[in-house]
This record gives structure tokens, sequence and C-alpha cells, in this order.
């Protein structure tokens, strides 16, 4: 009994020190340097123009109009999540059906036909498996040079501009290989879609 009343103070004393250095201490000087260093980052890396913010570079949207550059398929949702005032927030989440599966194969044969009915004019050129496929989390921001690029004249003709301007902007929002080597290029879908709207600049 004595043995429990002498080590309960230094416990609980230990308990408090380690909560102060590693719940408070460290959390606010790594967060500190964070925005420090690194604002845009630790902000959320927000695409802003103008004082207004359209979003995170790193969170996918949905875009569905012709005039623009659509990123990959994802399993939207809006009515599980609200905000503190009870409007409904978007929310993606991949799919669950497996790659073996019947249904699986038949959702992507729905989403090639329906990828080259809003792209007639690349006839029977193949659709790249980025535009059918989603991603892991189901918000990947990013799209391949070759999804992009696919969607050119789609893009072009809905806005009566030339291929070659379309091609200049997915061009600037192209990121290369980490340190030259590593992953793939990609396109950042959110930045192209401002660039074609005027609302950031090349």
């Amino acid at each position: 009994m004595n043995t429990w009343k002498n080590a309960l103070p230094k416990a609980l004393c230990m308990f408090v020190i380690f909560t102060l250095v590693c719940g408070v201490l460290y959390t606010g000087v790594v967060t500190g340097l964070a925005q420090l260093i690194f604002p845009h980052q630790a902000g959320g890396s927000i695409i802003e123009a103008d004082g207004v913010s359209y979003g995170s570079e790193h969170m996918g949207q949905r875009f569905t109009r012709p005039e623009y550059l659509w990123g990959r398929p994802a399993k939207y949702d809006v009515t599980t999540f609200t905000d503190e005032n009870g409007n409904a927030l978007l929310y993606g989440a991949p799919s669950n059906l497996s790659p073996a599966s019947d249904e699986y194969e038949a959702l992507i044969g729905e989403r090639v036909a329906a990828m080259r009915a809003a792209n007639p004019d690349m006839g029977d050129a193949p659709v790249p498996v980025d535009l059918v496929t989603g991603s892991g989390s189901g918000l990947d921001p990013d799209v391949s040079p070759a999804a992009a690029k696919y969607q050119v004249k789609r893009i072009a003709k809905a806005r009566g501009m030339a291929e070659d301007d379309v091609i200049k902007i997915i061009d600037a929002c192209t990121d290369g290989r980490f340190l030259g080597v590593f992953g793939d290029e990609t396109v950042n879908v959110l930045r192209v879609n401002l660039m074609l709207d005027g609302i950031l600049k090349e």
C-alpha cells in the first residue's frame, strides 16, 4: 500500500510533465515553425486570388462542365457531414468494389463510354486509365499529362480557344517527378481550371 502511495504522486507528476512537453510545447513549436517556414503548406496549400480562396491544391474537386478539365472519378457524398451551420459538406471516398468484380468491370465500361461521349473528337483513342479509375483517397487533385491532353479538344471547342493555348496552360500546371526520378508527372486540375477562367495567371 505504501508503495502505491509513494508511486502515485510521481506518476501523476510525470503524466503532467509529458502532457505539457509532448502535447503542448512540442505541438506549439512544430506548428509555429511550420507557419513561419512553410506558411502556404501549413495553411492547407490554399489557392487564393484577389482575396478569394478557391480550394486546396492537394484536394480534388469535381468538374463536369465541358469547358473545364475533369479530374479522376470519385464517390462524392453530401449527406453525411455538415458544418456548424448545418450546411452540407462535400465528402469524397474511394469505391469499395473489388477490381476483379463484375460490378467494377461494368463501372469502368460505363466511365469509358461516358468519357468517349464527352470527347467525341478523340475518336477511338485509348482513354487514359486515370480518367476512369478512382484514387485510393477518392480526392486526388491531379491527373496525368496524358489524361489532361485527352481533354484538350473538348475544352478548346467549348471555350473557343486555340488548342495550343489550352496545352500551354496544362504544361504550366504540370509538376515533374520528385528529384527528377521518383513518381510520375502530374497536372493539377484546379490550377488548370482557374487559369482557363483567367483567375490565375501563368
